[in-house]
């Protein structure tokens, strides 16, 4: 599978609609992205059971805003719909492959149990705080 082009517009239904995703945001003028952009377009097409979408920080200023994206290219991987990675740099073929293993290999019912645990500990240091107050 080649890559996508991803929007605000298809976002959502992309990474809920498929177990791994892996988003690009780069843009044309950016050296690195440029270098990166034939590696992860390779990876797409070993990997046709991943999602490997490409977001165009240029026109998709309000995508690259709520990822907080400061610097490009970035990668940010979501399984099951929940973000496991993110990072700037462009990656060579063999990192990108490896993160990919990781990303597969993770048991999605540990990070759900991680992700609640911290809330209630954030909850709990709020309601302290308030307590305090």
């Amino acid at each position: 599978m080649s890559t996508r082009q991803i929007t605000l517009a298809n976002l959502e239904e992309v990474v809920t609609g498929n177990d791994i995703v892996l988003l690009d945001f780069w843009a044309a003028w950016c050296m690195p992205c440029r270098m990166f952009g034939p590696v992860f377009e390779a990876a797409s097409e070993q990997h046709p059971d991943i999602v490997f979408g490409k977001v165009d920080t240029e026109t998709e200023q309000q995508l690259a805003a709520m990822f907080q994206v400061s610097s490009i290219p970035t990668l940010i991987v979501f399984r099951e719909g929940i973000p496991v990675f993110g990072q700037p740099g462009a990656l060579v073929g063999e990192q990108l492959e490896q993160l990919i293993t990781a990303v597969q290999a993770l048991d999605m019912d540990e990070v759900r149990a991680d992700i609640e645990q911290h809330r209630a500990e954030q909850a709990a240091k709020a309601e302290g705080a308030e307590a305090q107050a």
